[in-house]
């Protein structure tokens, strides 16, 4: 049980992960990339990009922070349900008890008597629907507080990296063009590990992960220029 417990958190820290990273690269790559087809100053670029990763750290936190309270929200009230379900329909919550094992492939008379057994104890009842019949786990309560400051922190983590040229090289197309080489060597890099982690080819996905960036600041850039 304690195992399934820390390759659960490991699976949730991922997951912030992705969502915080993947776009901290995105939005703040296509931000600087507009402004540098619009702007002479590279310090005007610098002090959006911090106003824009600020603004994003703090919204995307508070999504994964809604999104926990609403995972938990959720189970608390299916929970209490079930507690008054048993109570008030304990024959039908006895023979849905009794379905589930028929579904393992238990005989008639196994069925019977793990329900017996099972029904003796009603938390323990309640915990056995929760999970096998409506297929939900307690989750963490502290969930929803670590998602934010996760998420947060991958954004901020994601939106330096594009940004780090205009601190150091003060014209602006010329930061752009190292902002571009490194932001994109590390989109495939988190797109090639993200898909590896997850399954799926990880060079595709890597090159997918780099387009997406390269597409959003192209477009960026080229409607800055357009405008200016």
């Amino acid at each position: 049980m304690h195992h399934h417990e820390e390759h659960l958190k490991s699976s949730d820290l991922l997951t912030d992960i992705v969502i915080g990273m993947s776009d901290g690269l995105t939005v703040p790559f296509a931000l600087a990339a507009g402004l540098s087809g619009a702007v002479d100053s590279t310090s005007v670029i610098v002090i959006a990009g911090i106003a824009e990763i600020a603004a994003g750290s703090i919204a995307m936190g508070l999504g994964g922070y809604l999104a926990g309270k609403t995972e938990q929200d959720h189970y608390n009230s299916e929970l209490k349900r079930e507690y008054e379900e048993v109570e008030t329909k304990r024959e039908i919550e006895i023979a849905e008890v009794k379905h589930v094992f028929a579904e393992w492939g238990l005989s008639e008379d196994v069925q019977n008597k793990a329900t017996q057994e099972i029904i003796k104890d009603k938390d323990k009842w309640v915990q056995f629907m929760m999970k096998h019949e409506l297929h939900l786990d307690e989750p963490d309560p502290k969930r929803a507080s670590r998602s934010a400051v996760n998420i947060g922190i991958s954004y901020i983590v994601g939106g330096l990296v594009p940004l780090s040229p205009y601190l150091f090289i003060h014209q602006p197309t010329d930061a752009l063009k190292v902002s571009v080489l490194v932001t994109l060597i590390c989109l495939f890099v988190f797109g090639y590990f993200k898909c590896r982690i997850t399954g799926v080819h990880p060079i595709k996905g890597g090159l997918k992960v780099m387009l997406i960036g390269a597409v959003a600041a192209a477009a960026a850039f080229g409607i800055a220029k357009l405008i200016g």
